[in-house]
């Protein structure tokens, strides 16, 4: 896609943006919008483009480090309840709980049981969450192996990009296959709460324009001067448990 043909339209979908948030506020709406995806899977970049001109007051960013000891004895999902959105607000999940369902699952950071109580739970978690009024949105961006080779090599060579260098990196190719697996698992046992929108992110300009897109067409606006345009299908798909990843997804 030509930057131009880009930046125009990443700029209408912004003011769809900025209108749904005065909606969001009026209304005391509680907006929350997971992002999951490989390491280098465009995560950062996709929320930059959201929030860039949203209101900083009613908008958070929430990008958890590593659990401490007080985490690690508490209920799994204990330490995300605080940064949940109240009336108004615009939340952004860079990394969810849904690290137990990834990372933490290939890298051996939880055990297997574990693990399969997240599995367990994690629908239960998001429904009364969903009951309760919160707007839940997820998203998981996936790239190629090719793909994701280039990017952690840009990574690696660019002084502004040091901050995203972590150690799960150094072994994020070699574990292609092992995080493709868990993707697969998560994907077919979650998500009857809140559904799953798989976005394929290989091309950074168009998953952006995809997933702002569907954001707007999934978030009511009465407001809105017309209906949303739709994410393009070819990038962004709506996850049924019925659907088989290897028909749609970067291997």
């Amino acid at each position: 896609m030509k930057k131009h043909a880009y930046k125009k339209a990443l700029h209408g979908l912004q003011i769809g943006l900025a209108a749904l948030q005065r909606q969001i506020i009026a209304e005391e709406r509680r907006l929350l919008v997971i992002f999951e995806g490989r390491d280098s899977s465009g995560k950062d970049g996709v929320i930059k483009r959201i929030i860039e001109y949203q209101s900083p007051r009613d908008t958070r960013v929430v990008a958890l480090g590593k659990p401490t000891e007080r985490d690690r004895s508490s209920w799994y999902f204990q330490r995300f309840v605080p940064h949940l959105p109240a009336g108004g607000e615009f939340v952004l999940f860079n990394r969810s709980w849904y690290n137990r369902a990834g990372v933490e699952r290939v890298m051996g950071y939880c055990s297997q049981t574990e693990y399969a109580r997240f599995i367990s739970d994690v629908d239960a978690f998001e429904r009364l969450l969903a009951d309760e009024g919160v707007i839940i949105l997820k998203y998981y961006l996936d790239i190629s192996r090719e793909e994701q080779a280039s990017r952690l090599d840009a990574r690696r060579s660019s002084p502004l990009k040091q901050w995203k260098i972590s150690p799960v990196d150094a072994v994020a190719l070699e574990k292609f296959d092992a995080y493709s697996e868990a993707r697969d698992a998560m994907l077919a046992s979650t998500g009857a709460a809140a559904p799953w929108r798989v976005v394929r992110a290989d091309t950074k300009r168009l998953a952006r324009l995809a997933v702002i897109r569907d954001i707007l067409a999934s978030v009511p606006n009465k407001d809105a001067e017309e209906p949303a345009e739709p994410a393009d299908p070819d990038i962004l798909r709506l996850w049924s448990p019925g659907d088989r990843p290897q028909d749609f997804l970067a291997y």
